[in-house]
């Protein structure tokens, strides 16, 4: 539990530099990321999976499989990753995107980091996640295409 709490901190670290370009803050977020996807801890490498299935980073695998299978998960597919919930098709475009803003503009990461998890709902596109949000409760997320409700 110690130890999460550090790497909690730590990330949101990662946010709080004001010298690192946008580009280097992404870079690091992704090697947390990615360190968590190996997490022996379900609580803290399931989340990581489930996005990196759901932005169909990685195809052709099931959840259960991914997680026995962790080893195959490298840095680029994390890269892509956050590339296609920010709304890019590849790290690449991304990568580019990020040449031009500054650290300030991915408060996003911060949010998504530190809500991901239990229980969250999926919506095919932000406006449905918007009206469930106007009826019930929660905060919707654009993820992509997609989009999430934060409940809780």
């Amino acid at each position: 539990m110690h130890t999460e709490i550090q790497s909690q901190n730590s990330q949101h670290q990662d946010l709080k530099s004001n010298s690192e370009s946008a580009a280097d803050v992404v870079l690091r977020i992704a090697r947390n990321l990615h360190r968590a996807a190996y997490s022996e801890s379900k609580v803290v490498s399931l989340p990581i999976l489930r996005r990196l299935l759901a932005t169909a980073t990685l195809t052709a695998i099931s959840l259960p499989e991914l997680h026995r299978n962790r080893d195959i998960i490298q840095r680029k597919h994390i890269l892509r990753m956050l590339a296609v919930e920010t709304g890019f098709k590849c790290w690449e475009d991304y990568r580019h995107e990020l040449d031009s803003m500054d650290a300030d503009q991915l408060a996003h990461f911060d949010h998504w980091r530190r809500t991901a998890g239990y229980p969250n709902l999926w919506f095919s596109n932000y406006e449905d996640a918007q009206e469930y949000t106007r009826e019930n409760s929660g905060h919707a997320l654009r993820i992509g295409t997609q989009a999430v409700v934060l409940v809780g």
